[in-house]
Formats: structure tokens, C-alpha cells, sequence
């Protein structure tokens, strides 16, 4: 009996081993319909080239930041190194840095002291009274952004300093907390926590109108104008995946089947719901991707920092591996790593962009790319203009007698003519709008150059 059952255990291995040699042999391996929970990045060259333009401008907005803050807001030369340490930069890195840019900033020789100053430039200070002027009239859309930001919340409150790091994405002012939160009682209210002391901002009451998200409006708006099936744009997102991305049949059926899975808004309480099942799993998860969505759209430019998302994880029941979860989504959601030397990651939402530009600008993206227009543009450009500032002044003295310089600013203007005819022009005299081109700026300006003023 033994000896029978021994045989019969070898037999059944053999045969065992056979039918799996001839299954996998003759029948291929099944591929799962369901997104890969880990996917590499593809990238895309016009949101990099994009944050290649926002790492230089978040250098000058440091320097700017540092000029404003000094009296007379001038920073005498020799201290240039002294202070830039503070921002990161290393000896003589300051002076190549501030050359570069002579359209923000400008090197001037003190009429009387004989010794080189820095400051703003006037384009540069009217960029930013442009950009003061754009915060303040959208104070009421920022008031509208931050609660429904709070409403996103799944305990209805959120941290102030999460909210004041990310201040600059959500367009609000630095002093929000008193211009925005205290100012409007009827909506926040401000308390100090008392397991934790932190500050929290908390909503006074819950408006079910605020409670509608941009893709739903979105998918209303398809299915109005094209018709398009409801059934199909229910729960659906708009998906466009990068330049090179390989779609195959399976990855493309996955994501089919997930564009109809339900899921529960954002701004929908779900502390009551059971969440043990698998399906209620899947919905938690897209909820995420609506969570994500929704928040990139209540941002200025569309766009924010990835560990700037992870201070809401909690509150809005958010996945812990942010970055592998946006991965998953590369239609929807573009990461960045340009920047910091790769250690910041930039979230876009792609559907608002089209080729590195921003699809519906407002007036404070328009007032802070005015910022990257003076950084893009050419020093010989700045050299052309102070020599044809010193031109017209020189032809006043010889014909008029003195002219003043905002005359002189008014007549450059009339001489350039449009900014399209300006850059028209530029191209024609080598100007490449290379910001790290430094033909003709690595000098000391002299009087010549620049007008030597107190």
C-alpha cells in the first residue's frame, strides 16, 4: 500500500510538471486589465522647460526680496557676497547672478560716494506694483479658493501653516490671515488647537454651492456642447499622455474600465462609509485623483509642489506614496524634478496646459510672467536700450537743453514701437532671450550705461 502510494505521488508530480510545461508553452500569459501600481515617468520637455524658467525665477525673487528689505532698498556692492550667503549662493556666485539679469536688476555708481550700488530696475518695480495690484483685485476669488479648500477637509479644518506655506500658489497675500481669514468672520474662523497648539482656519458654515468641482463643470460642459454620452463622461477625466508614452491594448483597456469606476466627491463627508470592501477601495482611490485634481485647480497657475500637496495628506485622506500614486496617472498629472537639482517635484494638471502655456490665464499668472519675460530677455537688449537712453538724452542737451528722464523713458517707448515689433527686432540683432548668455553684460556699468541717480 505504501509502494502504491509512492509511485502514485511520483506519477502525479511528473504528469503534474507536464501539463504546466505544455499550459505555458502552448497558451500565453494572461495580462491584467487594471492600472500597474508602480510606472516609470515619461517625460515631457514643455513643462521642463517651463520649470527651467522657474528655477531662475525663484532665484530672483530671493534677490528681489533681499533688495526690498534694505534701507533705501539698495544693496551697496561690496556686501553683495556678504548677503547672498543667506540665500544660498556661494563667493562671486552673486555678481555673475545679478549681471545676468540686467533687465531686474541694476548696477549704478553713487554720484558722490564714487562706490557701485545695486537695485531694481523700473521695469522690474512695475512688475511688481502689476503683480500688488492683481493680488489685491482677486481677493474675493482667493477668499471663494480657500474655502473650498477647508470644505475639502474631511474634519471641515485645516492647518494655517500649511496654508501660509503654500500661500503663493493659492494666490493669497502674505498677511492673509488678517486680510482674508480674520477680515471675513461670516465665513472662517481662527483657533488654536489644543492637543497640538497649532493654529487651525475652520469653516463657520458648509455652502453646498461651493461644493461642485471643476471636472464635473467640465463634463457638463462636454456634454452640452459635443454630445457626448453621459454614461461614458459620468466619472471620466480628461486624459493626455506625454510624448512617447507607449499605450498598449491592455493598459489601454485598464484604463477604460477605469474611467467608469464611481467614486465621491471631494467635498463629500465620507467619515460614515464602510470601508472594508474592494470596491469601496477603488472608489477611495479615484476620490484621490479628484482630490489632487480639484486642488491643482484651485491653484493660480495650475500647477503645485508635490511636498506641498503631502501637508494635506491627512486632512483630505490622501495616499501615502504621493509620488507613486500621481505616477499611476501620467495622463493626468505631469511631475517635474526640474529644480532644485531634483530634489523639489512640481505637479502640473496637464489638461490646462498646452504647449508649456497655460490655456485660460488670469491677471495675477499674466503679472508674474511678466517677472520671466525681463529674466528671458537678452543683455544685449539692455545694453542697446541704455545706449539709446544716453542718445536721446545727449540730442536733448545739444537741441533742448535738459530732458527729463521720464520724457526720455516715453520717448524710447515711441522709438521701440510694439513688444512684437521689439522682438522682431531683437531677433534681427542677435538677441537669443537666453537668460544664461553673458556677451556684453559681465562688466561694471558705468554712467554711460546707466543713469547715476540718489
Amino acid at each position: 500500500m505504501n509502494t502504491l502510494f509512492t509511485i502514485s505521488s511520483h506519477f502525479l508530480k511528473a504528469t503534474s510538471k507536464t501539463l504546466l510545461h505544455r499550459l505555458t508553452s502552448t497558451r500565453p500569459i494572461s495580462k491584467s486589465t487594471s492600472i500597474p501600481k508602480k510606472m516609470d515617468r515619461v517625460r515631457d520637455h514643455a513643462y521642463d522647460n517651463y520649470m527651467e524658467i522657474e528655477k531662475k525665477i525663484r532665484k530672483v525673487l530671493k534677490f528681489q526680496t533681499l533688495i526690498l528689505s534694505q534701507p533705501n532698498q539698495i544693496i551697496q556692492a561690496s556686501r553683495l557676497d556678504l548677503l547672498a550667503r543667506r540665500l544660498g549662493f556661494k563667493p562671486h556666485e552673486a555678481a555673475v547672478f545679478v549681471l545676468k539679469f540686467p533687465h531686474v536688476f541694476e548696477i549704478y555708481e553713487h554720484p558722490v560716494q564714487r562706490i557701485l550700488y545695486i537695485r531694481l530696475t523700473r521695469k522690474a518695480h512695475l512688475q511688481i506694483e502689476q503683480e500688488n495690484r492683481a493680488l489685491q483685485a482677486q481677493v474675493p476669488d482667493a477668499v471663494t479658493r480657500l474655502r473650498k479648500l477647508v470644505m475639502m477637509s474631511n474634519t471641515g479644518r485645516v492647518r494655517l501653516e500649511h496654508v501660509r506655506i503654500a500661500r503663493y500658489e493659492f494666490g493669497l497675500s502674505d498677511d492673509f490671515e488678517y486680510s482674508v481669514v480674520l477680515k471675513y468672520p461670516e465665513y472662517f474662523r481662527l483657533f488654536d488647537a489644543d492637543e497640538t497648539r497649532n493654529k487651525y482656519i475652520e469653516l463657520v458654515e458648509r455652502d453646498a454651492s461651493l461644493g461642485v468641482c471643476a471636472i464635473e463643470r467640465l463634463r457638463e460642459t462636454e456634454y452640452r456642447e459635443k454630445g457626448i454620452d453621459a454614461e461614458d463622461i459620468r466619472f471620466s477625466f480628461i486624459v493626455n499622455f506625454p510624448p512617447g508614452f507607449k499605450i498598449g491594448k491592455y493598459y489601454r483597456i485598464a484604463v477604460w474600465k477605469w474611467q467608469r469606476v464611481p467614486y465621491w466627491s471631494p467635498y463629500e463627508d465620507v467619515s460614515g462609509y464602510d470601508m472594508r470592501s474592494l470596491e469601496a477601495h477603488k472608489r477611495m482611490e479615484k476620490r484621490a485623483v479628484a482630490v489632487i485634481h480639484e486642488l491643482l485647480n484651485l491653484t493660480v497657475e495650475k500647477k503645485i509642489t508635490l511636498e506641498r500637496i503631502a501637508h494635506f495628506r491627512m486632512a483630505m485622506d490622501l495616499p501615502k506614496k504621493l509620488k507613486e500614486f500621481l505616477l499611476q496617472h501620467q495622463g493626468i498629472f505631469y511631475i517635474s524634478t526640474r529644480g532644485n537639482h531634483g530634489k523639489l517635484h512640481t505637479v502640473f494638471l496637464r489638461e490646462a496646459y498646452r504647449k508649456g502655456e497655460l490655456i485660460e490665464p488670469n491677471d495675477l499668472y499674466l503679472a508674474r510672467r511678466k517677472l520671466a519675460e525681463l529674466v528671458l530677455m537678452s543683455p544685449r537688449k539692455a545694453k542697446m536700450d541704455s545706449e539709446l537712453v544716453s542718445y536721446h538724452r545727449d540730442w536733448g542737451d545739444d537741441e533742448r537743453g535738459f530732458i527729463g528722464r521720464d520724457h526720455v523713458q516715453n520717448a524710447f517707448d515711441d522709438f521701440g514701437g510694439s513688444n512684437d515689433d521689439r522682438q522682431e527686432r531683437d531677433s534681427h540683432i542677435g538677441g537669443d532671450y537666453d537668460s544664461d548668455t553673458d556677451d556684453g553684460c559681465d562688466r561694471t556699468l558705468d554712467e554711460k550705461d546707466v543713469p547715476a541717480t540718489d
